[in-house]
Formats: structure tokens, sequence, C-alpha cells
């Protein structure tokens, strides 16, 4: 990146230390807090709804159960952000780690309250949220009756709820921190993981392959230990699922998403039947591009000729989102401006930082905070306009505070990928000749494809490996089978995998942090589509109807989202006219051809 410095977050808003005296106050008193909201609710709720007062009882004990999730979530925010920065620091380590346990022990005083909402009487609770005060709360106690059925006995949930920080989180701790502590050697240089992904976007072929293959190897080395945090994590979730009555391996990620098991299946089968038209077609017209027969895996994602060499730099990166934001929307950008203004985003890559990007929506008392490993090609600019798209979301639904501002993965990525089409069609209206211009589309369908394509591959992936593991462990060659199967699927006969692509399913984050999550990119990235297609036919009020959207946080269901902009996600040709977007820039690209 050169001499100029990129920012680095300031976590002051939340604490100022690990050792702030305001973060062990606010530890006790949650402690405090927790017991006493114990002492005087557990076993209790029934009867409040009973003595004819419930709407407005109920509605206390809701609050307090909201302030102590603002409180608990801002202290696990800060030990994550803190160790998200740097994962190989031992102090961290320890830091997140304690913390970890010790919201757990808290929050377990207050695992009664959910569980007991959901055996009240069903008239009863309606009732009583017929006034405003319970009202207020409609969409989350209705979101979370919705998980009624799946709910075990109290002693059970306590159990689970415990044993997470022994079992699940140390699992995906020690991915985090192997992943950190992984070198590769490329071309006579020691590199972490990040720099060496980003070696498969170089314009030499050479450095490509290299980057590839040393990543291939290493994963290689590393693979048993990968193989066994991928079956173990697996067998938790089937454990889980089993006794919480889920059919479908997926299903417990479709009820959090809040978005139907035959919506979801829809998007894949209509991913996976454009396949052909889609990646197959494209990455055709690339390696004819490249003078190649076929390309080799590391050529994927190869910049084009006439793609800028340039690096971009990070003022103007922000000046690129930010425009174009606030072409969309003045408040838009306002909001995006504060993130780079008040220190809400870390952006270099460093030694023991955690690998890709993400916004954090900490608690709707503080502020989203984005962690990104910039290093300037035009992708990096993406990633930040998608950071940011998080981001504006995050701090426009904090107003419906703790337990109403999280928004299901499907529309959190709704947001984060329109961010990006306003910087993309920003960047095309400024191409300066017809060679960047198709750079330009051509570097957006490949977008397209990693959101849209590799993602449903990666959710088969996922299926069929979770689907194994309920009759027992996949072995590292097994799972490279079934990885090289769902790759030659959906990306084409135009792209050759060798052999130690086998292990390339190892890196995947979200298949050990958040199974089945990888479907939401590709339901965002459709979805975006249509609603873009509505925004560039609409009249002027399009802009506050979709801040609108992204204002209601977690409070409506997609359907009554998407209502406003005459859309409709389970309707059966929904996902065609999202992924005809994707046909129609590879068409553009198609007739180009030889005219450039």
């Amino acid at each position: 990146m050169g001499a100029e410095a990129l920012p680095e977050w300031n976590l002051g808003d939340l604490y100022d230390a690990p050792e702030s005296p305001a973060l062990k106050k606010d530890l006790e008193t949650a402690e405090q807090a927790a017991e006493a909201m114990h002492e005087r609710y557990a076993g209790k709720l029934a009867v409040m709804l009973d003595a004819g007062a419930g709407g407005e009882a109920l509605t206390q004990a809701v609050r307090v159960y909201e302030s102590l999730n603002d409180v608990l979530g801002r202290v696990v925010s800060y030990a994550s952000l803190l160790y998200a920065a740097d994962t190989a620091d031992p102090k961290r380590q320890k830091f997140f780690g304690d913390i970890q346990e010790k919201i757990t022990a808290i929050s377990s005083k207050l695992l009664f309250f959910p569980l007991e909402l959901n055996r009240l009487d069903d008239v009863a609770l309606d009732k009583a949220m017929t006034g405003p005060a319970l009202g207020h709360y409609r969409p989350w106690l209705e979101d979370l009756r919705k998980e009624k059925p799946y709910q075990l006995e109290d002693r059970l949930e306590q159990l689970f709820h415990e044993k997470a920080v022994s079992g699940r989180g140390a699992w995906d701790r020690l991915f985090n921190e192997t992943m950190t502590a992984l070198r590769f050697e490329v071309d006579g240089k020691t590199l972490s993981l990040e720099p060496t992904l980003n070696l498969l976007l170089d314009a030499d072929e050479k450095k490509r392959k290299h980057a590839a293959k040393a990543l291939g190897k290493v994963f290689k080395d590393n693979v048993r230990l990968f193989t066994l945090i991928t079956n173990t994590l697996a067998k938790d979730k089937e454990i889980s699922d089993r006794w919480r009555g889920f059919e479908d391996v997926a299903d417990s990620r479709h009820l959090a998403n809040r978005v139907e098991r035959d919506v979801v299946d829809a998007l894949v089968a209509a991913v996976r039947d454009a396949y052909p038209r889609l990646s197959h077609r494209y990455y055709a017209m690339k390696a004819k591009w490249l003078g190649k027969k076929r390309l080799m895996y590391w050529d994927r994602n190869a910049p084009l000729p006439e793609e800028p060499k340039q690096v971009i730099g990070w003022d103007k990166a922000q000046e690129t989102v930010l425009t174009a934001y606030g072409n969309f929307s003045p408040r838009m950008a306002d909001i995006a401006g504060r993130f780079f203004a008040e220190g809400w985003i870390d952006a270099p890559v460093r030694e023991g930082k955690q690998q890709g990007a993400f916004s954090h929506p900490t608690v709707p008392s503080a502020h989203p905070y984005i962690l990104l490993n910039y290093q300037g090609k035009p992708r990096d600019v993406m990633t930040l306009a998608h950071e940011l798209g998080h981001g504006v979301h995050q701090v426009l639904a904090n107003k419906q505070g703790p337990l109403m501002a999280p928004t299901p993965l499907t529309l959190a990525e709704t947001a984060s990928v329109f961010g990006e089409m306003l910087t993309f069609k920003k960047l095309l209206d400024q191409a300066p000749s017809k060679r960047e211009r198709r750079a330009l589309l051509a570097a957006k369908v490949e977008d397209m494809l990693n959101t849209v394509v590799r993602q449903i591959a990666f959710y088969s992936f996922e299926r069929k490996v979770h689907a194994e593991r309920r009759e027992g462990e996949l072995t590292s060659e097994r799972l490279g089978e079934i990885w090289m199967d769902v790759q030659r699927e959906s990306l084409g006969p135009a792209i050759e995998l060798k052999p130690e692509y086998e292990t390339f399913w190892a890196y995947i984050p979200h298949f050990i942090h958040a199974p089945f999550y990888v479907y939401a990119y590709a339901f965002g990235d459709c979805l975006v589509n249509s609603l873009y297609a509505v925004y560039e036919k609409a009249d002027a009020g399009f802009a506050e109807r979709y801040l609108d959207m992204l204002a209601a946080g977690g409070t409506k269901h997609h359907k009554e989202l998407l209502k406003p902009f005459g859309l409709d996600a389970s309707e059966p040709h929904f996902w065609s006219m999202g992924l005809k977007v994707i046909e129609g820039l590879i068409d553009e690209l198609e007739a180009m051809d030889g005219k450039v």
C-alpha cells in the first residue's frame, strides 16, 4: 500500500482498555442485575399475566432484560473486536476467553426469561400485546415464539448454553488461531493467509500459481486438524438439531434467518439451473480473453489485461464510496462518513489480524465497527462499500433497541450488496474507455459469481458434509471429493482444478463459525438485483423507502419489507429475475467481444 497510512479503529467508545474500571463495573453490575432479575421474575411470568396487569408488568421485565442485553453485548463486542485485531496475542486470547466465560455465566441466569416467555398462554400473551407498552415488543416476542417448537426443558437449555464455551466456541477459536498462525512460502517470502490470497488477484500469472500452490501445500499439511474441527462441529450441530427436533440439516439456519425452507430451496434450484448460463459461459469467455483453452483455478479471479494496474489509495477509496452513497442519498453518505471521521474502521493488513472483513454491530448504545484487510485492489474498494452497507444498516436499525435491531442474515446482506452496486455503477459511469468499461463489467460479474454461484456451491458442500456426518466421520479425502464435485459443477469445464485444490474447503471461515450462512449472500445479491432494477425506474421516494426498510431492523419479515417495492421472494419466478441481471451483464460482455 505504499506510504499512505491506513486507519485503525478506536475502541474507546466501548472501553479504554481490558483493565478499564468501566468494564469491570459493567460486569459486576450486570451480574447483580441478572441475579436480581432471576429472583424477581423466574417462575412468575404466567402468574403476572393471570393477575390482569400482565401487559405492564411483563413490559417492565422485558425492558430489564433488554437493558442487560445491551450491557453484556457491549462487553463481549469489545473483547471480540480486540481479539480480531490480533488473534495471535496471548493476552488478547486470554482476555477474550475469560470474557466469554463470564458473559456465559451471567447470561445463563437470564436464560429462564425467553424460555418462560415461550411457555406463556398464547391467548393471554396476545391480549397483553394489544397494549402499546408490550405491543412495542410484539415483533421480538413473535419471533421468539417461532422457536417454541424446538425449545428444550430449562436445565437442558442451560447445559447447552454453558457448554458452548468449551464446545463450539472452543473449536471456533482453535480454527481462528490456527489460521492466523499459518505461513505460506511464496517466491522466497513468508506470508500470512490474507496477503497470500491477495496474490490470486495479481496480474502476474506466476505469482498467482505460486500462491495457489503454497496455499494447497499448507492446507494439506494441516488438513488433519481442519478435518477434525469440521467433523466435530458437524457432529455438535447434529446433536443439537436432533435434540431440538430440526428435520433438515439447515432448518435451524432458516429459522434464525426467518426465511422459509422452500424459499431457500427455490433460490438454490434457480442458481444451480443457471450455472451453464452464468459461470460456465463467463469462464469460457475469460479463458478466450486470456488466450487459454482452459483457465487454471488460480486464474479464476485474475485481472484482465485492461484492468487498471494502479493501487487505489485509501483516500480515493473513501471518496469513491461516499460519493456513490451520496448520489443515492445524502443521509446514507453522512452516516457512512462517520465511520471514517470517528475511527470506526480498522483497515491495514497486520500480523495476527483476523482474515477477511466484517462490520460488527456491537450494541445500539454504541455503534458498529468495520474490519478490513485493505490492499488497494478494486475488489478492496468494493469490500469497503459492502461493509459500509452493513454499517449504515446497523446504525439505522439501532433505534429498534438491543432486542429488535439485529437483522436476519438474508436481509443484512441486502444492505451490503446494495452498497456495492451503488459503488459499481459510479465506477462504470466514470470508465474512460470501452476497454476499462469491459474490465469493470467483468470484475462485477466475477464478484456476482463469487457471491451467487460460489456461495450456493458452498451451501451444497455444507449440505452434503452435514448429511454424511450423520452417518459417521468424513475423512479428509472424502471432504476433498465433495469439495471438488461441487466446484466442478458450479465452475464448469472452462476451469481446470488441480489436485491440491481439494483442500481449499479448509480455509472458509463461514463453514466453522456460522453453518449454512453462505446462502444469505446469494439471497442478498439476487434480491438487490431485483431491488436495483426497481430503483432505476422508481420515483424520487425510493431512497427514503429503502432507508426505512433498513431502519426496521429485525421488526419485519422479508415479505413485509419488500412489499413497498412490489417484490416478493416467495414468488416462484423471483430468483430468476435477479439471475437475469447477471446474465444481462454477461450478454453485454459477450457483445463487446472484438470491439474493444
